[in-house]
């Protein structure tokens, strides 16, 4: 199976910590400016999610949406998700940790499209 997000060891580590202090955790990456174009992470029922964002899978226990926009602009890459030193937004719980979430990303092989397209397209939130 191919994911069509993953998550650094580090930044793996650092959602563990936050999970521990605010318990269960979700991600959100939308096209918005500024800092809403950055993964966000936000203990589960903070952020409403809607149809209009695509549920791309689990990370380190949490799961990952990203709006239909961006879905569409990076659906043939795997979004990887880690963390850097700097402060990011004020409404993702890491902001006072002194770190930051960061997508890297990488294109996906023919082979692997060929793969997830044949799997279908992933759900919509509801």
């Amino acid at each position: 199976m191919i994911n069509r997000v993953e998550i650094t060891d580090k930044a793996a580590e650092i959602v563990a910590r936050l999970r521990a202090q605010h318990g269960a955790l979700m991600f959100h990456q939308s096209g918005g400016c500024c800092d809403g174009s950055a993964p966000m992470c936000y203990p589960v029922g903070d952020f409403r999610t809607g149809p209009q964002d695509v549920l791309l899978g689990s990370i380190a226990g949490c799961e990952f949406y990203i709006g239909a926009a961006q879905f569409e602009y990076w659906r043939h890459t795997q979004l990887i998700i880690d963390v850097v030193p700097g402060r990011g937004s004020g409404f993702s719980v890491e902001a006072p940790e002194g770190v930051r979430f960061l997508t890297r990303s990488r294109v996906f092989t023919d082979d692997e499209v060929a793969a997830l397209e044949a799997a279908g397209p992933p759900v919509h939130a509801a």
